[in-house]
């Protein structure tokens, strides 16, 4: 088992900045997938950035794409979302999740998902 805790979301103007974190415990942090998800009031649960276990590939959506980075630091079994340059169909509550055994690219359904952090971007 794997359990995930988000924090640093909050409410930020457009064009602002926030950093997500996410820390896991339960198995070795180095051996899991990571990324983020997010889920906008009425809409689906959609994919937004993974990272493979040794950081070093990434891969992110379309519409976050040069704004978001995902990176991580296994001694702190943490990974992190910098967000800039935000707009106000970026709100959402968006989840941590972890697979030790998918891909950053088939990133899909991981096993383990966080309880979820609101962001919220005026106009």
């Amino acid at each position: 088992q794997v359990q995930l805790v988000e924090s640093g979301g909050g409410l930020v103007q457009a064009g602002g900045s926030l950093r997500l974190s996410c820390v896991a415990s339960g198995r070795t942090f180095s051996r899991l997938t990571m990324g983020w998800f997010r889920q906008a009031p009425g809409k689906e649960r959609e994919f937004v950035t993974a990272i493979t276990w040794s950081g070093s590939t990434t891969y992110y959506a379309d519409s976050v794409k040069g704004r978001f980075t995902i990176s991580r630091d296994n001694a702190k079994n943490t990974v992190f979302l910098q967000m800039n340059s935000l707009k106000p169909e970026d709100t959402a509550v968006y989840y941590c999740a972890a697979d030790e055994y998918s891909g950053i690219y088939n990133f899909r359904a991981p096993n383990y998902w966080g309880q979820g952090t609101q962001v919220t971007v005026s106009s």
